[in-house]
């Protein structure tokens, strides 16, 4: 299914089978105990719910499966789960840092 594109820019549905483009990596930060995503001259620190998101984002997963096992994982309702991550992955493709 092609992804939904307005003017070149990603919207993020529940179908979109979100990944991290080959120029960013996310990685854990053993020294300081904590996970970056190194992206070209940048280091960006997402808290742990985003790199919570961000394990998920194979390119094989959708959004709704993403949504599904975390609310699975926290015992949380799947419809708010859901919706953050939506919201955290429309700001990620926003600002080049998701592909779907």
């Amino acid at each position: 299914m092609a992804e939904a594109r307005s003017a070149g820019r990603l919207i993020v549905s529940q179908e979109t089978r979100p990944y991290l483009p080959p120029y960013l990596k996310l990685r854990h930060d053993a020294g300081r105990n904590r996970w970056v995503l190194l992206a070209p001259e940048r280091i960006l620190s997402p808290d742990q719910t985003a790199v919570s998101v961000l394990q998920l984002c194979d390119g094989k997963r959708s959004v709704e499966e993403i949504a599904a096992a975390l609310a699975k994982e926290y015992s949380a309702p799947v419809d708010v789960i859901r919706k953050d991550v939506l919201d955290l992955l429309q700001d990620l493709a926003d600002k080049g840092y998701l592909k779907g």
